[in-house]
């Protein structure tokens, strides 16, 4: 009866629950009763790792009124504008909606070798230049490695602190003694916390390196990027946390062997995610371009059958692509089926569409789809452009080099209106094309450019006679 008493004094009606294990999947976060050679969840095998959870106490502890925390009005609270600073780096900028918020948490994500750490280390070099003190963190090059780069892309401005350092304990040490502008951790799969006894990389250290490192940030106004690994599937690695607790989530696309860069924001709390930056991988760095779309046309071959040049918008920013189709008779049983910077399944569906409607037969075709360039084509505004390619390829007809392309082509094979029509337009008539093939639900109220013909076309029946 006293021992119920003592309990109940420091206001537990209940004793300790006993701690339980459990199981924990490396690759996804997901956990399990028992340990499996497969995870259920994300389908990796051997990647269950055995955890201890020590539960709350199972009674209810008192709370007195006096300890209880206060809620506020909303209406209560000042709204402050955020404290945004432009990076110095035209393109990320763009992407960024202005530039990097003070106290904010970044998360940059991207196939090795892409170019992250050479943009970030051109961050670091735009914020010294601009009076601001930048610590860059690796926790895979060594300080010399570094300055190897840095001299490779003409970076000599003082303010910048290298670190190599894999401790998430001394690395926010010495950000909280430098106190520095911007704060680069590259990269948070190679960090760990000592009192933890998982390997770095592991969902339980990359989980609570990044709570720290957002701790940082908002408690003592430093502005963080983290640099984070990509799977071979092209998402982050990690738990899906990681991307849930960070401000911004950048991913840096592009060919290795090529020379565009994409820069595209999957989320951002400071402002929209629909902009995208494009880059130039050069011996000196990365380059900004102003303007993509001239760039991904040079070298467009003229008079050849299968390319076809479509616009898309990436935000508020009009671009040119060219799509390039190539038909060819197959020596096997099974055609092939090969797509580059397009959906596999929707050039799939794409190509149904023209079989059924449009009387083409690729049965007994290899077919092979590409963006020239390396970009890659998410919006189905360039199903038309699609369809054109593969039917100027299978008829052995090239189509004007001055004809442009787009519209949604549904599965009855008709062409349905897209947005932006008229910016589409205006950087088309920009570089000169002439001519360009919409749906025609997108010519009601359209305004033309100055010497370009618009015509519409309501399927890809009268989309291929027109071309014809």
């Amino acid at each position: 009866m006293d021992i119920i008493k003592r309990y109940i004094s420091r206001g537990v009606t209940s004793t300790m629950a006993k701690p339980t294990n459990y199981y924990e999947c490396v690759e996804c976060g997901a956990k399990y009763s028992k340990w499996a050679g497969r995870c259920s969840a994300c389908g990796a095998y051997n990647a269950l790792e055995e955890r201890q959870d020590t539960p709350e106490p199972s009674g209810k502890r008192a709370v007195s009124a006096s300890g209880a925390p206060e809620a506020v009005d909303l209406t209560s609270v000042a709204p402050e504008p955020d404290e945004r600073s432009a990076t110095g780096i035209g393109e990320l900028d763009r992407v960024l909606c202005g530039g990097l918020v003070r106290g904010s948490l970044t998360l940059l994500g991207g196939e090795p070798g892409i170019g992250k750490s050479t943009l970030l280390l051109d961050l670091c070099a735009k914020a010294a230049e601009a009076g601001k003190s930048a610590l860059y963190i690796s926790g895979e090059e060594s300080a010399r490695q570094i300055r190897l780069r840095a001299r490779r892309m003409g970076i000599s401005a003082p303010g910048i602190m290298l670190l190599s350092e894999t401790d998430a304990d001394r690395a926010e040490a010495a950000a909280m003694k430098l106190s520095p502008g911007i704060l680069v951790v590259d990269s948070i799969q190679t960090m760990r916390l000592g009192g933890m006894t998982s390997a770095a990389g592991s969902v339980a250290q990359v989980r609570e390196c990044a709570a720290r490192f957002m701790r940082l940030a908002k408690d003592e106004g430093i502005t963080t990027v983290l640099v984070g690994h990509v799977t071979k599937e092209g998402e982050l690695a990690g738990p899906r946390v990681l991307e849930h607790i960070v401000d911004a989530v950048l991913y840096f696309e592009g060919e290795r062997r090529g020379s565009y860069r994409v820069l595209r924001a999957v989320k951002n709390r400071f402002g929209s995610t629909g902009e995208v930056g494009v880059f130039e991988m050069r011996g000196d760095g990365l380059i900004g371009i102003k303007n993509p779309s001239a760039y991904m046309l040079a070298g467009r071959p003229v008079g050849v059958s299968g390319s076809v040049v479509t616009a898309t918008v990436e935000g508020t920013r009009p671009m040119l692509a060219e799509i390039q189709a190539l038909a060819a008779s197959t020596g096997f049983n099974m055609p092939r089926r090969v797509t580059s910077g397009i959906d596999f399944n929707r050039a799939a569906m794409l190509t149904a569409v023209l079989e059924k409607r449009a009387g083409l037969n690729f049965a007994q075709m290899d077919l092979y789809l590409n963006v020239a360039g390396g970009y890659r084509i998410i919006e189905p505004a360039a199903d038309a452009a699609i369809c054109a390619a593969l039917a100027s390829s299978f008829r052995d007809r090239p189509i004007g080099s001055e004809c442009l392309v787009f519209g949604e082509i549904g599965l009855a094979g008709e062409a349905r209106s897209v947005t932006s029509a008229e910016a589409r337009l205006r950087e088309a008539a920009r570089l000169g094309f002439t001519n360009a093939i919409i749906p025609s639900s997108s010519m009601k109220g359209l305004n033309k450019p100055d010497g370009m013909t618009v015509y519409g076309v309501g399927g890809v029946g009268e989309l291929l006679e027109l071309l014809a």
